[in-house]
């Protein structure tokens, strides 16, 4: 518990986790608000997280990578390996502290987007009652922490913000997309993809491992896929830490 006081005033020493954490919520929000404003019908529950699953995400991922790279970069990541001789344990201990802040921003953001959707479209059906309406919407929490741990393990490994951040926002926002432009093979590869998956988990679709939302055939159901997610997260994370352990701080 120790550690986790540690990492968490340490983080919020800082200016960026408060920046990120209010940008986040404005993209993810406000371009729910600007669809909501701009539609002259009904707004489905589906359009509402548009900005949670595609904007917002992002600056929490890099919210998540400067929680390291910030210490790599000013040598403060010395002082806490030598307060704290085993580097395992104080590196999950600040990933578990950002996934944390990262999970409950994503709820903020997710719950927040259908309010302002509701407020300014008063007439449209957003009530959430079937279970993958809940995890359409709950589910964001889920992804945001696992993804923040990925973004962890990245920094841990790149240890260079502008690097870990072109990274993560590669990876994100464009390059699993533009596997699927690969003749035959594109999708096939897409249904393995991490963040593939996590769009998969938060789909409204049936539950069957059949066709997902985005066209590709994913081979697991939306719980299926949000395992395989965390998995990879896990995986990245004890890579990092295998190699945080190896290395000069």
């Amino acid at each position: 518990m120790t550690l986790l006081a540690v990492e968490r005033i340490k983080l919020f020493s800082t200016r960026s986790p408060y920046w990120c954490s209010a940008l986040a919520i404005v993209l993810g929000v406000g371009l729910t608000a600007i669809v909501a404003a701009a539609s002259e019908g009904q707004v489905s529950l589906g359009v509402t997280q548009i900005g949670s699953s595609q904007l917002a995400i992002a600056v929490v991922l890099v919210m998540a990578a400067i929680a390291v790279t910030t210490e790599y970069r000013f040598n403060t990541i010395r002082a806490t390996f030598l307060a704290v001789p085993g580097r395992t344990s104080a590196l999950v201990a600040k990933a578990t502290v950002v996934a944390l802040i990262a999970g409950v921003l994503g709820e903020i953001i997710a719950f927040g987007s259908v309010g302002i959707a509701k407020l300014l479209s008063p007439s449209s059906d957003l009530a959430i009652n079937t279970a993958a309406e809940w995890r359409h919407v709950a589910g964001v929490g889920l992804i945001y922490a696992i993804g923040a741990v990925i973004a962890v393990a990245v920094g841990v490994l790149v240890r260079q913000t502008a690097g870990a951040v072109a990274i993560l926002l590669v990876w994100q926002m464009l390059a699993e997309g533009l596997i699927g432009i690969i003749p035959k093979a594109g999708v096939k590869i897409q249904a393995w993809l991490p963040f593939m998956n996590a769009t998969h988990f938060l789909s409204m679709a049936s539950a069957s491992p059949e066709q997902g939302g985005s066209g590709v055939d994913f081979k697991l159901s939306e719980w299926g896929s949000l395992g395989y997610f965390a998995g990879i997260a896990v995986a990245l994370l004890v890579v990092a830490l295998v190699v945080a352990k190896r290395r000069d701080a």
